[in-house]
């Protein structure tokens, strides 16, 4: 019998792993353990220097979370990494909350690389926290704008790519990012 394709295959096993089969999901992260990698290292290069989380630690702490996970229903590779964009996101919101970052530098530090985090398509530094909490407040009335971002920020995936796993244009993506950015800038500014 010859093997699936792996495109075949990570279908397959999503499908099994939306029916219960934690077996499948144990088959499915090494066929995806090097995108899971890059998003992870994209991840921890805009955090602060010396962050003592590493690309595989957050990797396994995502994998950990994904066997948690009671109804998952993926259809195909693109919505696997959304999710797994998302519960990065979760991850280092989390671990940043354990840290106690704001008791190391008060508000002025988180406000500054808030700024530039919504500015800057990659920013160097990122006060996660914060983020999460002025994205989820964006999600509340422009769930699609929210997605972007998380796609875009936490997802580390670019504005063609985001456009095919959303079904819409490029240029729709471009458009909604720019004003998701604007008001997640307006938003900090005003309110951080």
């Amino acid at each position: 019998m010859n093997p699936l394709p792996e495109g075949q295959q990570v279908t397959q096993l999503l499908r099994a792993w939306g029916e219960g089969d934690t077996q499948a999901l144990n088959q499915l992260v090494p066929l995806v353990e090097r995108e899971l990698q890059r998003l992870a290292r994209l991840h921890l290069q805009k955090e602060r220097q010396g962050h003592t989380l590493q690309a595989p630690d957050l990797v396994n702490e995502v994998y950990l979370r994904m066997l948690e996970l009671r109804q998952v229903d993926l259809e195909n590779r693109q919505q696997f990494f959304k999710m797994a964009a998302h519960l990065m996101r979760h991850v280092l919101v989390d671990y940043a909350r354990s840290r106690n970052y704001q008791k190391r530098g008060g508000g002025a530090a988180i406000r500054v690389s808030l700024v530039h985090a919504v500015e800057a398509d990659h920013p160097p530094d990122v006060a996660v926290m914060v983020l999460h909490d002025v994205l989820t407040a964006l999600e509340k009335f422009d769930p699609q704008g929210s997605q972007i971002v998380e796609l875009k920020f936490f997802g580390g995936l670019e504005v063609e790519e985001i456009a095919d796993l959303m079904n819409l244009s490029e240029r729709s993506v471009a458009r909604k990012w720019k004003s998701s950015r604007a008001w997640l800038y307006r938003e900090m500014t005003v309110s951080h």
